[in-house]
């Protein structure tokens, strides 16, 4: 019985031994059918400080092209406003203190009041628009941001979720449904 436990650890050491000391010559390996790439956790902060320095550089760097010019649009409409509301802020005002002043003004037709209601709503508008000019600016930066984590996750056709129009067979009106496959 000894014996046979000696023989035992023998072939266990030995044949452990040339497993090991074996090379792999030839060898078929299977690859991974999945494609994945590596994931860069500093993508996202990148594209956000690009948006920060020039908008749309962010959206560059995410190579999503087509949102510059929207961007630029957005950042510039609400710009325009601002500009245009900001001149006629001063107009009315500055013809509002002439007429303090006792001088004459552009705006002869209208009273005090209605040159301090006028100065009031473009400086409101004005007002808008700058914080509406900043909100365009800081969206600029959190798509960029958005976008490249978007970018790093795996979308795959095997999971789907679209929207379902049937008819219901009680009383033949169609319903909307929604429904969720997942292919294995």
């Amino acid at each position: 019985m000894h014996r046979f436990i000696y023989i035992a650890i023998l072939f266990f050491l030995f044949g452990k031994q040339t497993v090991f000391s074996q090379e792999i010559s030839n060898a078929i390996v299977a690859k991974d059918t999945l494609k994945t790439e590596e994931i860069n956790p500093l993508a996202p902060s990148k594209a956000a400080f690009y948006s920060a320095i020039v908008p749309g550089l962010g959206q560059a760097y995410n190579k999503k092209y087509w949102k510059i010019p929207i961007v630029y649009g957005a950042i510039g409409t609400s710009l325009y406003f601002y500009i245009s509301n900001n001149k006629k802020y001063h107009k009315y005002r500055d013809a509002y203190k002439q007429r303090l002043a006792g001088e004459k003004d552009e705006f002869d037709y209208l009273d005090d009041n209605r040159l301090i209601q006028a100065q009031r709503f473009y400086q409101r508008n004005r007002d808008l628009s700058l914080l509406i000019t900043v909100g365009f600016y800081v969206l600029n930066i959190v798509d960029a941001n958005v976008d490249a984590h978007l970018l790093q996750f795996n979308v795959s056709d095997k999971l789907s979720f679209q929207p379902e129009v049937y008819q219901n067979d009680i009383n033949y009106k169609t319903n909307l449904g929604l429904t969720l496959n997942y292919k294995f």
